[in-house]
């Protein structure tokens, strides 16, 4: 009997996405190592955003928090539009060095690459890349070999997504069955998921957020009110203020909300990916407030999640910039004084400032994602 120890044996274990990345390339280095970085970015087909995803090289990562249009990466488009992978042996004499992507590679030392599209399906979703510290290796042998990784990370991935995309799913058909009955629109939901990645992404320092945890937040944000499914037509689609009452019924919808993930969780088998704490949260504590004024229980400060705090000043700020059936929108200027008087009192003043430092980005996205007045 012939004793060996299986070089993936942590892929076995119940572990985030980043380790299991981790693990796969010390047991590709084992092989070539050479190979010093292996990193991934996912593809936001509506804003055509390439988006750092996950990375193996620990704090050594010359890409934290980096997004870039993919018409402005020409050279990943041509790998996009072939559909075939890319090897750059010799970074050095690389001819598309004006992109900010190569330049922050070149800095970082590495001296080759491989760059790989990921499908599911036929769609596609992203990149990954092998980053080499020496020149000249990434020779027909060796790729053959890192193909077989590649497609095994590519799946890794495609798992975890799919997991987030199938409670999506599960959520938008329930809605249907309940005849659309959520107000909201998907344009808002839409806005309000990228003012809450905008937000994450800015706090990332403070708060050392990776892009792993900024994306998810990205990711589950528009689930964020799931629990008014539950709330009776009377109410939820009132056309004026509500009253007492009936804002106690309405309130109802964080705790139902939170139940209704728990049971979707578990019925589906997702309890174990990762980050489902931050989801919960989300649906449970996205009204809270810093005074402990907010609902369901009254927490304050500090002791409301992170994630939640930037979902509440991402939701309100497109709440009071769009038009409901109580109220027209507001616009911009008249909405950022409303944030700045609650900042500190009601809402995070770090994720009022991150949402506010950066309205020209806010700006953009309200251009890309209009109401539809015929939704």
């Amino acid at each position: 009997m012939i004793k060996h120890n299986d070089t993936l044996e942590e892929l076995n274990k119940h572990i985030p996405l980043r380790e299991k990345l981790i693990s796969t390339h010390k047991s590709i280095s084992e092989i070539f190592p050479f190979i010093v970085r292996i990193a991934i970015a996912i593809y936001d087909p509506k804003t055509k955003l390439l988006k750092t995803y996950l990375h193996s090289s620990g704090d050594d990562n010359p890409l934290d928090h980096y997004q870039a249009s993919i018409d402005d990466a020409p050279s990943l488009k041509e790998i996009l539009n072939k559909g075939i992978p890319r090897v750059i042996n010799n970074l050095l004499t690389f001819e598309d060095d004006s992109n900010e992507h190569t330049k922050r590679i070149g800095r970082q030392g590495y001296a080759a690459s491989y760059t790989l599209p990921m499908f599911n399906d036929g769609e596609f979703f992203g990149f990954i890349f092998f980053n080499s510290n020496e020149k000249d290796v990434f020779s027909e042998n060796v790729l053959r070999q890192i193909d077989i990784y590649s497609h095994m990370i590519s799946l890794m991935v495609i798992n975890e997504l799919t997991s987030i995309l199938t409670l999506s799913a599960a959520v938008k058909t329930t809605k249907s069955i309940t005849h659309h009955r959520d107000p909201e629109t998907g344009s808002h939901l839409d806005r309000m998921s990228r003012y809450s990645r905008l937000i994450a992404k800015a706090l990332a320092d403070k708060y050392q957020l990776d892009d792993n945890f900024i994306e998810h937040i990205f990711m589950f944000s528009p689930l964020h009110d799931i629990g008014k499914i539950a709330i009776p037509d009377g109410i939820l689609l009132k056309p004026g203020l509500l009253d007492n009452t009936e804002k106690s019924t309405m309130q109802t919808h964080t705790r139902i909300g939170r139940e209704m993930i728990d049971d979707l969780l578990q019925n589906f088998g997702f309890e174990n990916v990762d980050h489902m704490n931050v989801l919960r949260n989300i649906v449970e504590f996205h009204h809270e407030t810093l005074n402990g004024t907010g609902y369901p229980s009254g927490i304050k400060g500090d002791d409301i999640p992170l994630e939640a705090r930037i979902i509440a000043v991402a939701d309100i700020f497109d709440a009071l910039t769009s038009k409901r059936p109580y109220k027209e929108a507001w616009s911009n200027d008249k909405a950022i004084q409303y944030l700045r008087k609650l900042a500190g009192e009601t809402l995070d003043k770090d994720c009022v400032n991150a949402l506010l430092d950066n309205i020209s980005q806010v700006e953009e996205i309200q251009k890309q994602f209009k109401e539809n007045p015929y939704s």
